[in-house]
């Protein structure tokens, strides 16, 4: 059974549970399967040489997912070939593609952990209450080693968005 973390985060103030570990900089990035579309499934392996931002969201139907996503799309476009942006959210696959068509994005590769939570639980971001993942998120270096992590202590709120690009942007 994977660690529980009780309290470690609020959705509008009221405490939640996440599940697995929390990991910081220095930490191997721990493998994950998650959905590209509804056939086909990719891990971090398939990310193997790039340096990956990966922006983890509840919903990309909520006002901050969207806003955090959209955001990121923007940056990546300065970020170089080098550096891969991966938005992971437990939406499924057909959703995300919608909302990526509607909102224009096309720089970040949307990934669903709808399956089987496998990002949520080895990224100590799984919600055990709602079954979705805690807005967090990572830097991987271009050798899978996280050099960057926040985890928000309250699910509404937007992550350290300039915090993030630098930390890819140091590994350049």
């Amino acid at each position: 059974m994977a660690q529980e973390r009780s309290g470690a985060a609020t959705f509008k103030g009221n405490p939640i549970t996440l599940i697995g570990p929390q990991l910081k900089a220095g930490d191997a990035a721990p493998d994950f399967t998650v959905s590209k579309n509804l056939l086909e499934d990719v891990s971090l392996k398939d990310y193997a040489g790039k340096i990956k931002l990966i922006s983890v969201v509840p919903s990309l139907d909520t006002g901050v997912c969207d806003a955090q996503t959209r955001r990121f799309n923007e940056e990546a476009a300065g970020l170089g070939d080098d550096v891969v942006v991966l938005t992971i959210s437990a939406d499924l696959p057909f959703a995300q593609a919608r909302w990526c068509g509607a909102a224009g994005v096309d720089r970040v590769i949307t990934l669903s952990d709808y399956k089987s939570r496998s990002f949520g639980e080895a990224y100590g971001v799984l919600i055990k209450e709602f079954q979705l993942d805690m807005r967090s998120i990572f830097v991987v270096d271009a050798n899978d080693k996280i050099t960057y992590a926040e985890y928000l202590g309250e699910m509404t709120e937007h992550p350290n968005y300039e915090a993030a690009v630098e930390a890819v942007k140091s590994l350049r």
